[in-house]
Parts: structure tokens; C-alpha cells; sequence
């Protein structure tokens, strides 16, 4: 009999309804997304193995007609006399934008979370916002108004204070710098909203309990708001750190307008990668760099959502 009863109450419980249908439906359309521009275009990871030349008389018949490679495509990235330096910049910029990006939006969202004026605080957190929607070509020709040699406005300010005008593009000690600032500026915005709607969402009686014991605006900010932000910190870490050996493209192709004195500071594996194969025409490449990235990508998210279980299991990613 108690046998009958739990296969009676699974099935129950497994039961598929009208609620269950309603929320299906809703994901339908995502799922169908990753299906269609996620999963399906994996069958070209095969790429990456093969010489792809147009052999047929379509692109799938001429991929499964291509000479099969091995791991050649790969040898390219690592053997080249660039890979350390490409594979260094990729990975120590992104470090530094890992870092800058945290503490400066953390920042950010508790400064506005404590204006007492709503409008102001929505018309601050759409200003910082709005450069997460610029190109990188027009955020390019931004830094170019800014910094160009003969018109540029930190030259002429520095002119108008009597000193000598900089060579911005031929100056390479300048662009690490740079290049840190103008993706903290553009991409903050994101990451601030991120953490605005979590601190929108702390118990109010927290605040209020602390006030009535004497608690400062900076006791606060660290007792309750830091603590109780970590959870989502960690998880925007853990998702950053999966990015480690992928750079963006945009701001290192658009930014520096791809001045050859800049070439060590600036080069990174994307970029790398897109320089070959316009000059090889070879799209094996290109894949097995992606897949390179894509690996590696996985296993350093992996390993950071294992050690942050370890530390912190409740705040781990998966």
C-alpha cells in the first residue's frame, strides 16, 4: 500500500499543467534561440580540424570534403614568436579590468543608493549606463577628439598651460592606462545596475535597525550592504574570470586606430587571430583559437566556482 501511494504521489507530482505550460511557452522563444545560434552552429568546431577550402557545392559540402588537419590549426597560436606577448596582454588586461570593473561599480551603486533625491539618482545611473550602448568605433573616435595630436582637446588644454603637446599615438608607456580607463567607462554602467537592483532589494528593516543602534552611513554601507552584495560579486567575478583568455576586440582595434608603435602593448589573442586571417585567408584558425578560448574558458570558471565552494560554498556559481 505505501508502495502504491508514493508511485501515486509522483506521478502527481511530476504532473504537467496549465502553469507548466504557460511558463514553457514563455521560455519557448529562448530555448529555440540557444538551439538555433548556441548549440546547432557547434557542428563547426570541425573547422578547427580541417583545412577548409570551397571543394563543393555548398559550405557543408566543402567543410566535410576538407582535408582533416589534426591539431595543426592549433600550433599556429602557440608557436608563434608573439605568443607569449599576445597571451600575456590578453590575460593581464583582463585582470585589470576585472579588478577596476568591481570596485569601481560596486562603488558607484552604493554612492547612488544613497541619494536622497530618486530623480537624481535615475538620471546619474542613465548617464553611466548610456556608453554600455556605443559602438567601440564611435567610443574610437571619442579618445581620437580627445587625444589627437594636432586638434585634440588634452593637447590644446596643455598647450593653453604653456607645456609641449603629447604624441598620445606613438607614446606606448600611456596605453595600458588608457586602455583600462576607457573599458572601466564604458562597461561599469552594466555592472552597476547589476548591483543597484541587489542592494534595491536588501531588507529596508536592516537600515533602520542599525540607525536606532548609532550606526554611521559608513558602518552601514560596510556591515550590511558589502556582506549582503557578495553573494553577487562573486558570482560576476566567477563569470569574468570564464572571459580570462578572450579579449575585446572592439577596443583594441578601434581604440589605438591600430598604430604599429603600440603594437606590444595592444596586441591580444583576438586581435592576433583577426590580423591572420585576413592575411592567410585560413578559417581554421580563427575556429581553433575560438575553441582554444572556449576551453580554456571553462575550465577557469570551473576552477573558480570550485574554489569560491570551498571558501564560500553558498555563494559559488553552480
Amino acid at each position: 500500500m505505501d508502495g502504491l501511494l508514493s508511485n501515486v504521489s509522483s506521478r502527481k507530482k511530476w504532473r504537467f499543467g496549465s502553469d507548466n505550460t504557460e511558463l514553457a511557452l514563455l521560455g519557448l522563444p529562448v530555448v529555440a534561440w540557444f538551439a538555433l545560434f548556441s548549440y546547432l552552429p557547434m557542428f563547426g568546431v570541425i573547422i578547427a580540424f580541417k583545412r577548409y577550402r570551397p571543394l563543393g557545392a555548398n559550405f557543408l559540402d566543402s567543410l566535410l570534403k576538407s582535408e582533416w588537419m589534426g591539431f595543426d590549426n592549433f600550433k599556429f597560436l602557440f608557436k608563434t614568436p608573439d605568443a607569449f606577448l599576445i597571451i600575456r596582454n590578453t590575460i593581464m588586461y583582463n585582470l585589470a579590468f576585472i579588478v577596476t570593473s568591481i570596485l569601481i561599480s560596486v562603488t558607484l551603486a552604493v554612492m547612488i543608493s544613497q541619494l536622497h533625491s530618486a530623480k537624481f539618482a535615475k538620471t546619474c545611473q542613465t548617464m553611466m549606463f548610456l556608453p554600455h550602448f556605443l559602438s567601440w568605433v564611435v567610443v574610437g573616435y571619442f579618445v581620437f577628439a580627445f587625444l589627437s595630436a594636432d586638434k585634440g582637446l588634452v593637447n590644446q588644454i596643455l598647450k593653453s598651460a604653456g607645456k609641449k603637446p603629447v604624441q598620445w599615438y606613438t607614446q606606448a608607456q600611456y596605453w595600458p592606462g588608457l586602455l583600462i580607463l576607457v573599458n572601466t567607462w564604458k562597461k561599469m554602467g552594466y555592472s552597476m545596475v547589476v548591483y543597484l537592483a541587489s542592494i534595491a532589494g536588501i531588507d529596508a528593516s536592516l537600515y533602520e535597525a542599525a540607525a536606532i543602534d548609532g550606526g554611521t552611513k559608513w558602518q552601514q554601507i560596510r556591515h550590511i550592504t558589502l556582506p549582503l552584495l557578495t553573494p553577487i560579486i562573486t558570482i560576476m567575478f566567477i563569470m569574468a574570470v570564464g572571459q580570462i583568455f578572450t579579449s575585446d576586440f572592439g577596443l583594441f582595434y578601434n581604440v589605438p586606430r591600430r598604430s604599429g608603435t603600440l603594437y606590444n602593448l595592444t596586441q591580444t589573442i583576438d586581435l592576433y587571430v583577426y590580423n591572420a586571417l585576413t592575411q592567410r585567408n585560413n578559417i581554421g584558425f580563427a575556429s581553433a583559437a575560438s575553441v582554444t578560448q572556449s576551453v580554456v574558458g571553462l575550465i577557469t570558471i570551473v576552477s573558480a566556482n570550485q574554489l569560491v565552494r570551498k571558501l564560500a560554498p553558498e555563494n559559488s556559481l553552480f
